[in-house]
């Protein structure tokens, strides 16, 4: 279990969710994750901060009322300068949606969506620094894009952050993102089985202590099983849905 410092321009240092319902949102992930919750800046609406132990580990929010955002958990990426980020965007042919915007003095933000459409955030913290708490349950994991192939959207995430990329050797379209040759998040290509209404879309990973056991807990709170608990490289993985039908993956780690 490791506390985090101020995040590498780059990695991935925040996740947070926008759905219809915030008090309902808070009931699941609280009984899901033992998450308590304390109030977040509100530039975009409602928001609470997630914590364990005391300490951030992601956020819920109302979604916008007149922008088009899904219910989705949404992955930030670090910054030292979100204005020039965003015009790194767009001359990677990216699109800037929300922001450059201050969330009160917590810092700035931008949400933006990369060449294939996978929506994204990016966070230059003041007070609030991102996740602050990792290894435990319930805590994020591992931050992976997937898309139909890597190649389109590779050279546009090694342009605006500044990784390098690791295509894997095994004949799967993958690559690893790495910074100061440490891997912060994945791509993974695949292909046809892309959902053509979803799209590309981030998926954040959580930290639990026994995948079975989560996942049985996710369908008694109402939410649902997307793909059921399996052996991988990363540990053992379920993905699944909440009430509001936003995905994500729990997976105890292989290194636990």
């Amino acid at each position: 279990m490791t506390e985090a410092t101020r995040p590498t321009p780059g990695a991935p240092c925040w996740v947070s969710l926008l759905v219809h319902g915030v008090d309902a949102s808070k009931k699941f992930y609280g009984a899901l994750f033992g998450w308590e919750f304390a109030p977040g800046p509100d530039s975009l609406g409602p928001y609470v901060r997630a914590l364990i132990d005391g300490k951030e580990v992601a956020g819920i929010g109302r979604r916008p009322i007149g922008r088009r955002l899904p219910v989705a958990w949404t992955t930030y990426m670090a910054t030292e300068n979100a204005d020039a980020t965003a015009e790194a965007i767009r001359s990677a042919c990216g699109t800037v949606g929300v922001g450059p915007l201050d969330a009160g003095d917590a810092g700035r933000l931008i949400i933006g969506s990369d060449p294939g459409g996978a929506i994204f955030g990016v966070w230059q913290p003041r007070a609030y620094q991102g996740t602050a708490k990792y290894g435990t349950h319930g805590t994020p994991t591992w931050n992976a894009l997937l898309t139909s192939r890597t190649s389109a959207v590779s050279k546009f995430y090694q342009a605006v952050f500044g990784y390098d990329a690791e295509v894997s050797d095994a004949g799967l379209d993958q690559v690893t993102l790495r910074l100061d040759g440490r891997p912060v998040a994945g791509l993974h290509g695949v292909g046809q089985d892309l959902s053509p209404d979803r799209g590309s879309y981030w998926m954040t990973f959580f930290e639990v202590e026994d995948t079975d056991e989560t996942t049985r807990r996710v369908v008694e709170l109402g939410g649902q099983v997307v793909r059921p608990p399996r052996e991988r490289a990363r540990g053992r993985l379920a993905t699944v849905a909440d009430p509001e039908g936003a995905v994500f993956t729990i997976v105890r780690s292989a290194d636990r």
